[in-house]
């Protein structure tokens, strides 16, 4: 979506606050807390149940606000924030457990860290988040399948070892392609920031 796009879309969105899709989106953001303890304290089926809801309520509060016209600026704020979350306090509570490397978690909080400052450049000239596009979504649902798939690695049998298998490489593919759909938003983010200024000071 080009730059342009982005701040219509942006710009067209209500400045309501207390909407239902807002309020499922706050409560994800109490089930991502709720999941890294479960993974740290080693309740491995618990957090997989708790990430299926996470899942379920991502699609739900995107649906409702189309279908209830609550389309918010918030709310396409919370959402990436949501999601971003989830992924990382995942990976920080597996790697306590040693359910993945350290590296691994490294990487993703790189990534993170990048995009969040070229956001924070776009906050202070009033642009918007980006639009998510098919790579981001990509990325993140690999690694939301694998994420629950791990965690049952930990059964013991032909299905742990079955899981270990298919965990990793959703993971690893996951890795890799929210990755290019970081840089993907980098480069984006960076184009908007260093166009030529308007005289009320947007990007063009």
């Amino acid at each position: 979506m080009s730059a342009p796009e982005d701040a219509e879309r942006f710009a067209a969105a209500s400045d309501r606050i207390v909407t239902l899709p807002n309020a499922i989106s706050a409560a994800r953001l109490v089930l991502v807390v709720v999941f890294g303890v479960l993974v740290a304290q080693g309740e491995h089926i618990a957090a997989v149940v708790i990430l299926a809801i996470a899942g379920f309520s991502d699609w739900a509060d995107g649906a409702l606000a189309r279908k209830l016209d609550q389309v918010s600026k918030l709310g396409q704020t919370l959402d990436p924030i949501a999601d971003r979350l989830l992924i990382f306090v995942a990976l920080l509570a597996m790697g306590y457990r040693d359910l993945v490397p350290w590296w691994l978690v490294i990487t993703v909080l790189v990534r993170e860290v990048m995009l969040a400052a070229v956001l924070m450049g776009l906050r202070r000239i009033g642009r918007g988040p980006f639009a998510v596009t098919l790579a981001g979504k990509a990325g993140t649902f690999l690694l939301m399948v694998a994420f629950p798939i791990l965690l049952l690695a930990n059964v013991n049998g032909a299905i742990g070892t079955a899981a270990w298998i298919a965990g990793w490489a959703f993971m690893y593919w996951g890795v890799i392609v929210y990755w290019v759909a970081g840089l993907s938003y980098v480069r984006h983010g960076l184009r908007i920031l260093r166009a030529p200024a308007t005289p009320s000071g947007a990007a063009t």
